[in-house]
């Protein structure tokens, strides 16, 4: 009986701890018409996304509220047409620069490079830098409301996550634990005053920064051979005396991730690694994770096979508790809240056996993405 109440202690305390994220800290940028009157260049890296770019850069071009709009795409050693993709959907567009990437060198993962080239050749009037990529859509004003938003909040960078499109089981079981985890076990509050650069989040995926606080932190050649370069950039920008916000962006843009359950399997496996470091690390965590969230519905039903109904009634709780904290989560970033969360133990199965799979392939050297080694 005392584990089942610390256990369910603990995921109460959790639980609570995201409803006040969602509900007090978490920042919400307009979704309504705002216009910004500072030049802003959008940054999008492209390798072999000739397939699923067009709705990206469509969004792009249909920007409203920044008048000095400026669109940078990089085609990053794509062999699929991408290039060509991009020159038919752009037009002759004034605002649209296309640049050829060059390989990157000894000691860059490609996705810092393409990132480093793009913020190297924005126009020098920029003062604002937003970086999407490819498989995020934006609405008309996403872009002035972010950039908005980043002076409201005094910070060097502000990252608005979009709201994760999913469509199959494995999305659902996997991609709302990327909001799931910050929001239950980061203090928002704390990270944005907090001078720490372990204090730290940030998602690539719709990422706006002031352009001289970027240069302070070294840009993205600080984090020329990181896996997590957004998180990375992020603890850069704090330890060069920058601040950093996260928002809620899924008013702001959409984002599918992968298309397949091998895509989303091998992309999570090439990056997990990096997000826990030491191995006896990721174990102590993942240990912890399994223990909070799929242990009780097991519990529950051992001890009432058992005979232990109070056990039972407690691990139950403790389970439903879970289950409130996902929904927290999914409802405050714009995911599919029910009934997903009922198999948020799965979910945290299925993290924790990619995360072995990370640091298994990453033993053996081969772990790789887009045709490139990622260590």
């Amino acid at each position: 009986m005392t584990a089942a109440l610390a256990l369910l202690l603990a995921v109460a305390a959790l639980t609570a701890h995201s409803w006040l994220n969602a509900t007090r800290w978490l920042r919400r940028p307009t979704d309504r018409p705002v216009e910004v009157a500072e030049p802003v260049a959008v940054l999008l890296p492209l390798r072999d996304e000739a397939e699923r770019v067009t709705p990206c850069l469509r969004s792009l071009l249909a920007q409203r509220g920044v008048p000095g709009l400026r669109i940078v795409v990089l085609d990053d050693g794509s062999t699929d047409g991408t290039a060509d993709v991009v020159r038919s959907v752009a037009g002759d567009d004034p605002r649209v620069t296309l640049l050829t990437g060059v390989a990157p060198p000894p000691g860059w993962l490609g996705k810092p490079h393409a990132c480093w080239q793009l913020a190297s050749r924005a126009d020098p009037a920029v003062t604002a830098l937003a970086f999407v990529d490819a498989d995020v859509v934006l609405t008309p004003y996403a872009v002035a409301a972010a950039v908005t938003e980043l002076r409201a909040a005094e910070a060097t960078l502000l990252s608005a996550y979009p709201r994760i499109v999913v469509r199959s089981v494995a999305d659902r079981l996997v991609q709302p634990l990327l909001q799931w985890l910050w929001l239950t076990f980061l203090p928002l509050r704390a990270m944005e005053r907090s001078p720490r650069p372990s204090l730290a989040a940030a998602g690539g995926q719709f990422l706006v920064v002031d352009r001289a606080g970027y240069l302070r932190a070294g840009g993205h050649a600080a984090v020329a051979d990181k896996v997590l370069e957004d998180i990375e950039l992020a603890r850069a920008v704090k330890r060069s005396g920058g601040r950093i916000a996260l928002a809620d962006g899924s008013r702001l843009a959409a984002c599918r991730m992968y298309e397949t359950w091998p895509e989303l399997r091998d992309g999570y496996t090439k990056s997990l690694w990096a997000s826990f470091g030491h191995p006896a690390a990721a174990a102590v965590v993942v240990t912890l994770l399994l223990a909070l969230y799929s242990a009780p519905p097991l519990l529950a039903v051992a001890a009432l096979l058992a005979g232990a109904p109070a056990v039972a009634g407690v691990a139950l709780t403790a389970y439903l508790l879970g289950v409130a904290g996902r929904m927290v989560c999914a409802r405050a970033t714009g995911c599919r809240a029910w009934p997903d969360a009922l198999a948020h133990p799965v979910s945290v199965v299925v993290l924790g056996w990619l995360t072995g799979r990370s640091y298994h392939l990453r033993k053996r050297r081969r772990l790789s993405w887009r045709g490139r080694p990622v260590t």
